[in-house]
């Protein structure tokens, strides 16, 4: 997963439709979410920042789409030297993950199963935990000021984007 979400991050630079990147990102959002979901073995939390971050994707391209509407869509065509480049790299980094891997499964199966379910139940604690607790207040301050400045912006006075 990690080397798809770098693969995606390097052709983000070449895109320039706001479709292509708004497909991008949203294959970054289900990566990242399901990447995060296996790694703190509890998948609400990942099924909220799907949610948040899809909503955001969805704010934006409203907005694009309001103000780009009749705008040609074509597919970005890319040099062969980049796509060596970028296949070279996808396999060094997953032959690098694979010896990780591997080298994880040789441990003792009952002890790998007792950390499973220790992880299990402190997953979500972690969130709201001392150290990372003032990180999740910091999050909800900031969202909550996020919002107050995109109300104040957005006035009914001023109309819509784009006039009839």
């Amino acid at each position: 997963m990690f080397s798809l979400n770098w693969l995606l991050s390097i052709s983000f630079i070449y895109m320039k439709h706001p479709l292509t990147l708004g497909f991008i990102l949203l294959t970054q959002i289900i990566l990242m979410s399901l990447s995060s979901g296996l790694l703190y073995y509890n998948f609400w939390f990942c099924y909220i920042i799907f949610l948040v971050m899809i909503s955001g994707l969805l704010i934006m391209f409203i907005y694009m789409t309001s103000i780009a509407s009749n705008e040609k869509f074509n597919m970005p065509k890319l040099n062969n030297t980049l796509i060596l480049f970028i296949i070279i790299m996808i396999m060094m980094i997953s032959m690098i993950m694979m010896d990780k891997f591997y080298f994880n499964m040789n441990g003792n199966y009952l002890t790998n199963q007792s950390y499973s379910l220790l992880f299990n139940n402190l997953s979500l604690s972690k969130f709201y935990s001392m150290p990372h607790f003032y990180l999740t207040i910091s999050l909800m301050s900031y969202l909550l000021l996020t919002l107050i400045v995109i109300v104040k912006i957005t006035e009914i006075q001023k109309g819509p984007l784009r006039q009839k």
